[in-house]
C-alpha cells in the first residue's frame, strides 16, 4: 500500500507541476469557463484516448500520458469551479499562489476518496486496463452532461464535483499504469 501511495502522490505532483506552469503561462483563464464547458475539454481528450487506442495509432504528437494528465488538471478545475460559482465575489483572474492552494484543497479531498475506495476495493484498479479507465471517464462525463441538462439536480445519484472526483482517480490511475 505504501508503493501505492507513493506512486499516487508521484502522478499527482506532475499534474499540479504542469498545472503551475500552466497557470504561470496562461493565468486563471479557465475562470472564464461553465461547467459544462470543462466537462466537454475533458470528453474531448477522453475521447482522443479511446478514438487512438481503438485506431491503434496516432497522428498528433501529444501524448496518451498528456491527454490524462489533461483529465486530472480539468477535473480539478471542474471541481474548483463548482466551489466558486456559489460564491459570486471571486474574481476571475486569480494569483498563482491561490490557484495552488485551490488545487492542493481538491487534491486532499480526491486522495481522502482514493484512500477509503482504495481500501474497500482492494486495489481493484490494478487488475484493470487503461481502455477500462478510459471507457469509465466517457461514462461519467455522460452523467455529468445529464446532470447538467438537469441543471445540477440528482433525485439519488452523485452529484458533479463526486463524478469530477471519480474521473481524476481514475485517470491518476492510468498514469500510474502508464508508468509502471
Amino acid at each position: 500500500m505504501s508503493d501505492t501511495i507513493t506512486q499516487y502522490e508521484k502522478a499527482f505532483l506532475k499534474c499540479k507541476d504542469i498545472f503551475i506552469k500552466k497557470t504561470k503561462d496562461y493565468g486563471t483563464s479557465w475562470r472564464i469557463l461553465r461547467t459544462r464547458s470543462i466537462t466537454d475539454q475533458i470528453y474531448i481528450k477522453a475521447k482522443r484516448i479511446r478514438t487512438i487506442d481503438e485506431a491503434g495509432e496516432q497522428k498528433i504528437g501529444d501524448s496518451i500520458e498528456s491527454e490524462f494528465i489533461g483529465c486530472v488538471n480539468y477535473g480539478i478545475i471542474g471541481i474548483i469551479q463548482l466551489e466558486l460559482q456559489e460564491k459570486k465575489d471571486i474574481a476571475i483572474d486569480l494569483k498563482a499562489e491561490e490557484a495552488a492552494l485551490l488545487y492542493d484543497k481538491q487534491y486532499d479531498i480526491i486522495k481522502k476518496l482514493f484512500l477509503a475506495k482504495n481500501h474497500d476495493y482492494g486495489e481493484a484498479w490494478r487488475d484493470m486496463r487503461i481502455s477500462s479507465y478510459t471507457d469509465l471517464i466517457l461514462s461519467k462525463l455522460h452523467r455529468i452532461k445529464q446532470i447538467e441538462e438537469n441543471k445540477g439536480q440528482t433525485t439519488i445519484s452523485e452529484g458533479i464535483d463526486a463524478n469530477y472526483m471519480d474521473i481524476v482517480n481514475y485517470s491518476i490511475f492510468a498514469l500510474i499504469k502508464i508508468n509502471e
